[in-house]
């Protein structure tokens, strides 16, 4: 398994990708480590190449990185213009770069393979504040569709899933760029977790291992007839 983030070092309370390595190893598995940005083709071609140096062959490629929320989540009058590209550039030519150099690879192998890419339920329904966050967002979407159709007859299965609000350190981000004057983003976090917890039919909040789940069972051979499709992960909060 190969993990990439666009730097090693650890943060808040991740121990960065060392960490990740040594998490995985520690269950018998082989891994490896792989400093890049996918806005950056270069650099995303070398983190492949790595890959490949390292393994031999790409069976899974998840698109998980996500720009940073916070600055994002503002009004479209007052979104910046450098905010706006680069959600558009991580997001989106991020999803793009890695799954051409991908999926370049496994046509030529010729044994298939999985694209998961990471949508959202903001890619479903537009929202007050989430402007550019939900056009990234609706268009991996439609990045899914049209690579779907692409590559469907050499084996490889395209998907995308859509969490709704997961309890991760993103939600301290989204409370920074939405909570009202006057309230702390802390208690703003706290305040958007309880509200998750009301309003989601199955009564609680989302949380990482959810979305692992319907990312392992896309990676899997039980998903083998599905392509194409965006799998909503929200507890029923977004059904369509």
């Amino acid at each position: 398994m190969v993990v990439s983030d666009l730097t090693a070092n650890a943060r808040g309370n991740w121990g960065g990708l060392p960490a990740v390595v040594a998490h995985i190893e520690g269950m018998g598995r082989r891994a490896m480590w792989v400093e890049a940005d996918v806005t950056d083709s270069d650099q995303v071609a070398n983190m492949v190449q790595q890959a490949l140096d390292r393994f031999g062959r790409i069976d899974i490629l998840v698109n998980n990185a996500g720009a940073p929320a916070g600055p994002d989540r503002v009004p479209v009058v007052e979104l910046d213009e450098a905010v706006f590209d680069r959600v558009l550039a991580v997001n989106v030519k991020g999803t793009f770069l890695c799954s051409k150099a991908v999926v370049a690879h496994m046509m030529d192998r010729g044994e298939g393979g999985k694209i998961i890419n990471m949508s959202s339920t903001s890619g479903l329904k537009g929202s007050a504040r989430f402007a550019v966050y939900c056009a990234s967002k609706f268009a991996i979407r439609g990045f899914t569709q049209s690579l779907a159709h692409e590559v469907a007859r050499y084996g490889i299965r395209v998907n995308a899933i859509c969490p709704g609000l997961i309890e991760t350190e993103r939600v301290f981000g989204m409370a920074s760029g939405l909570k009202p004057d006057g309230v702390s983003t802390e208690d703003f976090r706290e305040q958007m977790i309880q509200r998750s917890n009301q309003t989601t039919p199955t009564g609680r909040i989302g949380q990482a291992i959810d979305v692992a789940r319907t990312a392992a069972f896309l990676a899997s051979e039980e998903s083998d007839h599905i392509t194409g499709s965006a799998i909503s992960v929200s507890g029923g909060a977004f059904m369509y």
